[in-house]
């Protein structure tokens, strides 16, 4: 009997543990979490997409006939290029960077038209199309003399475009633009022409100020000469001959200053001067 009554409280035990954990389990399977800056949406085998966003929190559903997924809905960057051609037919490369989010009203219509992955689906496609509209629109050196106006065409189209598939992009930017290799190999002969042409006219100014010079040198050695002619014609050959003394009375007080050179008086025109080397 003890052993019967043994036994009889084990199975019992049994039965509970058992049935605790199918109860555990099916209260397990009808919870689910919602964590923060996300949102879920309930789909129903006999309803479908429920028409309403779940919110944070934890919530109950019934297990096999209801099936959450779950949102994201904070703000995500997304990066793509795309090589586009100007309105001169010249290839641009362009990188866009995006932020975006979910419309959260929406979340029901996004998941039936789109999925989880809507962004990867849609943003690639629209950039390229909006990107490759607005630069056919400029031509190739227009893109960076007017860029600020090029990047707010891109983002107002980019905007509106996002907004048919429910998606908010709270920011739009172009961080990276380049050219192809012929434009940039005409851009750089273009700037070399360039530094020519001003190199060109440098030595043009040159020669024509070198030229203003030498007539001004010219006419003010004939203005000199001319007084000097002048002045020689009004005193006759006297104005020569001081200048002449003025000259020898220089050569005297320049030699006189080196030791290596005596003077030697003699007669009217015998004077003479004679080199001396004081090492000797």
């Amino acid at each position: 009997m003890g052993s019967q009554a043994a036994a009889s409280f084990l199975t019992n035990i049994a039965r509970a543990a058992f049935s605790l954990g199918i109860g555990a389990t099916v209260v397990n399977s009808s919870l689910y979490t919602v964590d923060g800056g996300q949102r879920a949406v309930l789909f129903d085998r006999f309803r479908g997409v429920i028409e309403e966003t779940v919110g944070e929190g934890t919530h109950f559903l019934v297990p096999w006939l209801q099936k959450p997924f779950v949102f994201d809905i904070r703000t995500r960057p997304h990066t793509f290029s795309s090589v586009s051609g100007t309105k001169d037919l010249q290839m641009v490369n362009l990188t866009l960077r995006v932020l975006s989010r979910p419309e959260v009203s929406r979340l029901p219509d996004i998941f039936k038209t789109l999925g989880l992955e809507y962004d990867e689906k849609v943003l690639p496609s629209i950039g390229n199309e909006v990107l490759k509209a607005v630069v056919a629109q400029f031509n190739a050196d227009q893109l960076l003399t007017e860029r600020p106006h090029v990047s707010a065409l891109v983002r107002e189209s980019l905007i509106r475009r996002a907004k048919d598939f429910n998606i908010v992009l709270d920011d739009v930017a172009i961080t990276h633009l380049s050219y192809g290799a012929e434009f940039s190999k005409a851009v750089e002969q273009k700037q070399v022409a360039q530094q020519e042409a001003e190199r060109s006219k440098f030595v043009v100014a040159k020669a024509e100020q070198e030229r203003r010079a030498a007539i001004i040198r010219a006419e003010g050695e004939s203005e000199s000469a001319k007084l000097i002619s002048d002045a020689t014609a009004a005193a006759g050959m006297s104005l020569i001959e001081l200048r002449k003394i003025e000259a020898a009375k220089e050569n005297v007080l320049t030699m006189s200053k080196n030791g290596n050179i005596s003077y030697l008086p003699g007669g009217a025109n015998n004077n003479m001067l004679l080199g001396l080397n004081a090492a000797r």
